[in-house]
Formats: C-alpha cells, structure tokens, sequence
C-alpha cells in the first residue's frame, strides 16, 4: 500500500516555457569515446542538490562535459530548480556559464578536476545568482553509461488498464502531465469532487529531469474509469490510470455486487447499515453516525462505548472505522471489494459535570488518548457478507 505522504509543503509547479534549450541531449560522442558520469559532488548547496556531471573522454582526456544541478530554490523550501552548464574544458579545468531553469538567475561554473587512483577530487567554485558556494570534493567515483542508466530507471507506478485491483487501488489515480501543462490539468480538476493529494504537487528533480511530473488523485472508485478517460485527453498528459492506494489485499474482501447495488449504483444505505451492524457486534460498541465522502466514496463510521480502562470514572471510548468498497476491476465488474481501515480509539471523559482532561503521552495537549485495535472487524465482515478473503501465499481469492 502506498504510503501516504501528508506533510504540508511549500509548493509551485514550474511554470510553462522552463524546457530550455539546454536540456536538449548532446550529440552522439565520436568513434572511440567514452561517456562516463559522477552522480555525488559534495558540499553543493549545503549538501541539498542533486548533480549529475557527464563526462565524455577519448582515453583518459576528457573532451567534454555537461553539469546538470538540481536543488531547493530557497533555503527549507520544497520547490526546485535546476541549472544545465555545457563546460568547456582546458586541461583540468571545467568552466561554463548558463541560467537557472526556473528562476532564470545566472550560473557560473569554474571546476577542477584531479584524478586520484580510482576517484577523482573536484574543486573550485558554482555562483547562482548572488550565491557562490565552494567546492571540496574528494573520492569521487564514476560509473559507466549502463551503469548510470540502470541506478536512474524509474517506474512512474502508473497501470492504464488493469486486469483488476489486487495490485492497484480502485481509488487511486495517477496521472504523468507535462510539467508546463500540469498547471493547466489541475485547474481542470477544481470542483470536480477529487482529491489531489497534497505532496504530489512538488515537482521532484526527477520531474524536472524528464520534464513531467506525476499527480496523484483519490476519488469514488464508481467515478474513477471515466476520470482516467478524461485526463488521458487533457493536453500534455503523457498516461494516466491507477496507481497503489489504500486497498491493502490483508484488509480487504470480495463478495458478489448484485444485491448491493441499484440501477448500477452502489445502494450506500444498505452497505452502510450492514457494516455498521457487523462492526457494532465485533466492537461491542453503539452507532453514532455513518458518512460517506462524495469526493472518495469513503465510509466513516462512529461508535461509543464505556472505557474499561478505569471503570470507576466512566470513561468513553470513541472509535472510528473507514471503509471503502469499490469495484474489483475496471471494467464489467460483478463483485465489490471492501476495504476496511484499522479502527482508532479515542479515550475521553464525558460524564455530566466537571471532567477529567486526559492526554496521550506521545500527543500531549491533544485532550484525548488515541490508539488502535482490529478487534476483528474484518473477520466480522467477512463473515456478515459471506465475502472471500485474499490468500497472500497464492495470490488468489479464497
């Protein structure tokens, strides 16, 4: 299951017309030529950038080189920009000039390189605009054109068509968009009852690199198929389709879709009822409320119960359950896969009167203590639907 990222972050999508020129690959090396690459030159930009220095060589002359340096645009910032200097070469010596991508501010390179047995050391100076860092770089390493492209290839996670979702998340949508479109395709998405999840938003240096970035989106699974369809003809959109989610296969169970749903349409009522009466018995606990998310299809479900764990003060436990049934494959589906979260406890005193004001210790000030406990709600479900349980030994059904 994808781990969900959730941190605020500082973001800005590359605005359109950062391609340059310069990230254009350079001519074919001559007969004879050997390309060779550094991926690690300590110390820029306090240690935060992503650098890539290609060599070209005839022999050990090196008759050519590119720097390419991605890093944070502003100190503790998350958006990045990034420079490409085409260097010139005199002896030891890698000189260039050229602009930031991004922020357009002026770059300039002035390197030195020395071979030392089977790593090399690097020297000199990088000045982005106002900002010159020095360069103190010892045992340093390279790798050959295969092994450089090995260490860098990348799986975007994205499945356009899958047979079904046991490896992909009914829910889960992603979406690979040119990074001067990307703007563009999230505006589009506005009051359209998605989630776009926050940190995909920050355009990585891998994104700049390949010039498109990849946003993920939570929506209804009943609403996902035709959202693919859509964002597969937005412009620049180079795929789009599921990705991993919150369908984790040990907490999920399929059962056939036919009573459950009316004129083609998930009956949220009677789901909703018949998960809360099973989770009612599982938990020993009453049912407070049943919401569902038009933007996710997710159930959230809220129950209380009297606290064991001093009986004398009448504690509360309140517990909170989501779950979220979808589709289980794209295309005519004939079975619902349920997934249910694990459930969380809140501790609180609710008496009538003065109350006692109760804290975890790890999140003090919170006002209530949280932890979680499965106390077999997936086992309660499985059972209420006469549902079948994923096998992880045979990756099947049971």
């Amino acid at each position: 299951m994808r781990a969900l990222r959730l941190c605020l972050i500082s973001v800005m999508i590359v605005l359109p017309g950062t391609l340059q020129a310069q990230d254009r690959p350079l001519p074919r090396a001559t007969p004879g030529a050997e390309v060779r690459y550094f991926t690690s030159i300590d110390g820029l930009m306090e240690g935060n950038a992503d650098v890539i220095l290609k060599e070209t060589r005839q022999g050990k002359t090196v008759t050519g080189a590119v720097l390419d340096v991605c890093y944070p645009a502003e100190k503790g910032s998350s958006r990045k920009d990034r420079f490409v200097a085409n260097l010139a070469v005199n002896g030891s010596t890698l000189t260039g000039k050229t602009q930031s991508i991004g922020d357009k501010l002026p770059v300039t390179v002035k390197l030195t390189r020395k071979p030392t047995g089977d790593t090399f050391e690097f020297g000199g100076t990088i000045s982005v605009g106002q900002k010159v860092t020095d360069v103190t770089s010892t045992d340093n390493s390279d790798l050959s054109e295969a092994e450089f492209n090995d260490a860098r290839t990348t799986d975007d996670g994205i499945v356009a068509s899958p047979k079904d979702f046991t490896e992909v998340s009914p829910e889960a949508i992603a979406v690979k968009v040119k990074i001067d479109a990307a703007i563009d395709l999230l505006k589009e998405l506005k009051g359209q009852n998605v989630e776009v999840l926050l940190n995909s938003l920050g355009v990585n240096c891998e994104a700049l690199r390949a010039g498109a970035q990849v946003i993920d989106i939570n929506v209804d699974p009943e609403r996902a198929p035709s959202l693919v369809a859509r964002l597969k003809a937005m412009p620049g959109v180079v795929a789009a389709g599921w990705s991993a989610g919150m369908f984790d296969m040990e907490r999920t169970i399929r059962f056939p879709a036919a009573q459950w749903r009316d004129k083609g349409k998930l009956n949220r009522d009677k789901l909703a009822t018949t998960i809360s009466g099973a989770l009612e018995k599982a938990l020993d606990a009453k049912p407070m409320s049943a919401k569902w998310n038009d933007d996710t299809g997710k159930l959230t479900l809220t129950f209380k119960r009297p606290s064991k764990l001093v009986p004398a003060l009448g504690l509360t436990e309140t517990i909170k359950v989501t779950a979220l049934p979808g589709p289980d494959r794209p295309d005519e589906s004939d079975h619902i896969m349920l997934w249910v979260g694990v459930p969380s406890i809140s501790t609180a005193d609710e008496t009538d009167g003065p109350r006692l004001g109760l804290a975890d210790d790890l999140s003090a000030g919170d006002g209530e203590s949280v932890e979680t406990d499965d106390s077999g709600a997936v086992d309660a479900l499985a059972k209420q639907f006469k549902a079948q349980r994923w096998d992880l030994d045979k990756s099947a059904w049971k």
